[in-house]
């Protein structure tokens, strides 16, 4: 596998550490992370997402969700209460998990709900008023002149 060389883009960038961060995440993306347990990420309007993971056997006390900075934690731990049972096969998975996704700014948690087997984390972009476009009135020549007198 080619490496690419960044260095040459960061001599020339100021302030723009997050973008390198994140290349840098896509391209040296750890193979070994486990696929347990499934999700969906989903857009449901402009700015709102929802992530839905399988979390079939895990209940509400199972499930933990977690903001860090800009960074989503949804991890699950199963007490281990089997301890009397003997299983011919046990095909469901409830083993403990922690999937990590990384946040865009201004992008938080608005609810978690867990119904039917599934944890639902649903997300929205919240942009400052500050940071929003604003239109500037141009006041022209004319507009000095009677100002002026």
């Amino acid at each position: 596998m080619r490496t690419l060389d960044f260095s040459p883009l960061l001599r020339a960038t100021v302030g723009f550490d997050p973008i390198t961060d994140l290349m840098d995440r896509v391209l040296t993306n750890d193979v070994s992370q486990s696929s347990y347990p499934p999700y969906n990420i989903e857009k449901s309007a402009d700015d709102t997402y929802r992530i839905s993971v399988a979390a079939a056997g895990f209940s509400e006390t199972d499930l933990s969700v977690e903001v860090r900075e800009n960074l989503l934690i949804i991890s699950g731990s199963k007490s281990d209460d089997d301890g009397e049972r003997v299983y011919l096969h046990r095909g469901i998975a409830t083993r403990a998990f922690e999937r990590k996704f990384h946040l865009a700014d201004h992008v938080h948690v608005s609810a978690a709900h867990h119904a039917d087997g599934m944890l639902h984390v649903d997300l929205k972009r919240e942009i400052p008023e500050a940071l929003k476009p604003r239109k500037i009135a141009i006041a022209g020549s004319a507009n000095k002149a009677l100002e002026s007198n």
